[in-house]
């Protein structure tokens, strides 16, 4: 599966955004798909992710609360809907998905075999 993520831009403090992950080559609903999010100088890191089969959802602490991920089986896609954003936000965010990843790797960068690019949220202050 191939992964396109879009929709990153930049934003003021307590605004929204929508990022969208499209795929194609197969059908995103046969995959778990997680996003994460790397900042300049840091390490990327899980911020949500939702499963193939129940559609149950995960967040980091940190966007909890703030931030929804979601799916559209008939576009074909994955979205996560930000909102609340703060200055600590800024970072490339990536989409990842995969076949078969277990419940404790859900948040791991390892357990993620396809990658898209990354868009650009940037939130001032």
């Amino acid at each position: 599966v191939q992964l396109q993520a879009c929709g990153g831009g930049l934003v003021q403090a307590g605004d929204s955004l929508r990022l969208s992950c499209a795929a194609s080559g197969r059908p995103l609903s046969s995959y778990t798909v997680g996003w994460f999010r790397q900042a300049p100088g840091k390490e990327r890191e899980f911020v949500a992710a939702i499963r193939r089969s129940q559609g149950s959802t995960y967040y980091a602490d940190s966007v909890k609360g703030r931030f929804t991920i979601s799916r559209d089986n008939a576009k074909n896609a994955v979205y996560l809907q930000m909102n609340s954003l703060r200055p600590e936000d800024t970072a490339d965010y990536y989409c990842a998905a995969d076949l078969q990843i277990i419940l404790s790797a859900i948040r791991d960068i390892r357990g993620y075999g396809y990658w898209g690019q990354g868009t650009l949220v940037t939130v001032s202050s």
